[in-house]
């Protein structure tokens, strides 16, 4: 059983091998949480990728957040590129998959120099989707 809020936070190295750790640690930590993996993991994935391909700035690191509470898990990347704000039209299709799988999304300023991109799934919804998927 979840409490009322939990959180984990990362840490991690700007780099692919920085955003492949945290999207297995972030796995992981849902996975002990008992919590929906795939559509979490795929926003995950989307959203550190972008850190380290449009936020990254050399010898600086990127955050990994996940923020659960009753029937809600807050998915947050926050990088040092607060002056790149993306755009759901930037190419790529990171962005287009996270406004199809989370309920929301957005991005915020962070402590200068940074941004948070964050987006929010309902842990229903998401558990929902992944039985349907294994059916």
């Amino acid at each position: 059983m979840i409490p009322q809020l939990v959180d984990f936070h990362v840490q991690l190295s700007a780099t692919p091998r920085g955003a492949r750790l945290g999207r297995v640690l972030a796995i992981e930590q849902l996975r002990a949480w008992g919590l929906p993996l795939e559509v979490p993991g795929q926003i995950i994935a989307e959203l550190a990728t972008n850190a380290i391909t449009h936020g990254r700035v050399p010898g600086r690191d990127f955050k990994l957040t996940l923020t659960v509470t009753p029937g809600r898990l807050l998915i947050e990347v926050t990088d040092t590129r607060g002056d790149r704000i993306p755009q759901i039209h930037d190419t790529g299709r990171g962005l287009v998959l996270v406004e199809a799988l989370a309920d929301r999304w957005g991005v915020r300023e962070g402590p200068t120099p940074c941004k948070v991109v964050w987006a929010e799934v309902s842990l229903e919804a998401a558990s929902r989707a992944a039985a349907i998927r294994r059916a």
